[in-house]
C-alpha cells in the first residue's frame, strides 16, 4: 500500500534521512521530499500499521499532518 504522509517540522535533508533511517527496516520503500513537507512510502500492513509509522515519525521528533 501506497500513502502520502505531509510531515511537519523538517527543516533540511538531514530530516529527510533521519525519517528514513527510522523507518526503511520497516516498509518497502520510501521517499522524503523536504520542500513539499511529504513522505510518500509504500508499506505492507501486515508488518507495519499506518499508526506505528506515524508513531515512529512522531517520536523522531516530527508531526504528522
Amino acid at each position: 500500500m501506497k500513502k502520502i504522509f505531509k510531515i511537519g517540522g523538517m527543516h533540511c535533508e538531514s530530516c529527510a534521512k533521519i525519517i528514513e533511517m527510522e523507518l526503511n527496516d520497516f516498509v518497502n520503500s520510501i521517499k522524503v521530499n523536504v520542500s513539499k513537507g511529504m513522505a510518500e512510502i509504500d508499506f505492507d500492513e501486515r508488518n507495519i500499521s499506518e499508526g506505528k509509522i506515524k508513531e515512529i515519525i512522531s517520536k523522531a521528533g516530527y508531526s504528522i499532518k
